[in-house]
């Protein structure tokens, strides 16, 4: 099959063995491909693979079941998915956990269901299960004009909560809005705590993944028994932090990744989001958020675009 090689950095279409199966997964023929920051930063060999999972980049996609393991029901045999993937979704064929599976629902494109997976059990995640966002509540998401800001906005919506966001620009914060944010605040010309006390606003729960200075920050406007769900560090990894500050409000400080998860756990979170949110992505009451997308052979523009911030949603890449 062919895949793409991060070799020296650069993406490269190579050809390589075709991934056997375990009696638990299915084999996939891939259609489109959810681009995200991770993969770029193992391009760079900032981010390499768990052991066991596959070194080829890629961790969600969409396409086509042609094959079941011994332990797999045959029915999911010629139905179009999308998923999770433990690595190696940038190639024409990838190996997945058939527990992780979700059918593609009718009427839903190959690249939108490429780029749910990823995005939206992250925020999922963050919000219900680490969050435990409610419906009257605050919700404060920072960079939500990305392809997990968006999904979050959405379902914190979805779950009746109020939602507020910062993003880097007018334009990402006319697409935050549009998406169903409720307060949109541009961070290069208003300091989102300043913004928050003066519409008297204060956060439930926090998703965050700028971390660093914004930490203090984040508690000056949290609510009392906060949850601040931190993503990643784009705002660097260290920070002095004002625990009095924590301690007053019983700020509660969750450090959360989803790549390194177990097998079990990620079923576990597939499960709990089908079980809440599924319908409305059969019902399309969801904007899959796709900024654009590329051939695969493009695959170089599509990280390109990631580091340089310039996309408000997901990147796909379509395997031609």
């Amino acid at each position: 099959m062919q895949y793409i090689s991060h070799d020296d950095e650069n993406l490269t279409l190579c050809r390589i063995e075709k991934p056997q199966i375990k009696p638990h997964e299915v084999l996939v023929k891939v259609a489109a491909i959810g681009v995200n920051r991770a993969d770029s930063m193992q391009r760079q060999g900032k981010y390499p693979a768990p052991e066991g999972d596959s070194p080829i980049l890629g961790l969600e996609c969409a396409g086509l079941v042609v094959e079941v393991g011994d332990d797999v029901d045959v029915q999911w045999l010629e139905k179009p998915v999308f998923s999770l993937c433990a690595g190696g979704a940038y190639s024409e064929y990838v190996a997945i956990d058939a527990a992780q599976l979700m059918r593609l629902p009718q009427g839903i494109s190959m690249a939108e269901g490429a780029a749910i997976s990823e995005v939206y059990l992250t925020a999922f995640g963050a919000l219900f299960q680490l969050g435990n966002l409610q419906q009257g509540q605050t919700a404060l998401i920072h960079a939500g004009a990305s392809g997990v800001g968006g999904a979050a906005i959405q379902m914190a919506k979805r779950a009746g909560a109020t939602v507020v966001i910062t993003a880097g620009s007018d334009k990402k914060c006319q697409h935050a809005q549009k998406l169903g944010a409720d307060h949109v605040i541009n961070y290069k010309q208003v300091d989102f705590v300043e913004y928050m006390k003066a519409h008297k606003l204060s956060a439930n729960v926090i998703v965050d993944p700028v971390s660093g200075r914004y930490l203090n920050k984040n508690a000056g406007i949290a609510a009392m028994d906060c949850q601040i769900i931190m993503l990643a560090f784009l705002d660097g990894r260290f920070a002095e932090v004002d625990f009095a500050r924590l301690l007053q409000k019983r700020i509660s400080l969750h450090a959360s990744t989803l790549r390194n998860r177990s097998l079990e756990f990620k079923r576990e979170l597939r499960n709990e989001f089908v079980d809440k949110f599924y319908a409305d992505i059969v019902s399309k009451k969801f904007d899959f958020n796709i900024y654009k997308t590329l051939p695969w052979q493009q695959a170089n523009e599509a990280h390109r675009i990631l580091e340089n911030n310039e996309n408000a949603g997901k990147v796909v890449l379509l395997v031609e």
